[in-house]
């Protein structure tokens, strides 16, 4: 069974870090492109971040460009989204997933999902 769990969600104040985990079952993430995306209230799901499987090369929407950082942990079939200085507009469903390749960083890509982790930034 293919499994990505997301973990690391929560509530926290504006200003503030969180960190995201996409927990691997059932495959090897580093055969993988992963990405991060988010979902708020009334938009449509969009890109953060992903990485890639062939060059290691990652991409940032703007909106969260030196803020957040992806990174991956081969020996615990782990990628991480650092997140840093977060705004309530951050605030959304985050998903992490897998595809072949990203070459855009968006949904449509992704072959494998995760159930989802909410970020609430709010004081």
């Amino acid at each position: 069974q293919v499994q990505l769990v997301e973990s690391g969600g929560g509530l926290v104040q504006p200003g503030g870090s969180l960190r995201l985990s996409c927990a691997a079952a059932g495959f090897t993430l580093d055969d993988y492109a992963i990405g991060w995306f988010r979902q708020a209230p009334g938009k449509e799901r969009e890109g953060v971040s992903c990485i890639s499987s062939s060059d290691g090369g990652t991409y940032y929407a703007d909106s969260v460009k030196g803020r957040f950082t992806i990174s991956r942990d081969n020996a615990k079939n782990t990628v991480y989204l650092q997140m840093n200085s977060l705004r309530p507009e951050d605030t959304a469903v985050y998903y992490c997933a897998a595809s072949w390749e990203y070459y855009y960083c968006s949904p449509e890509e992704s072959a494998y999902w995760g159930q989802g982790t909410q970020v609430t930034v709010s004081s």
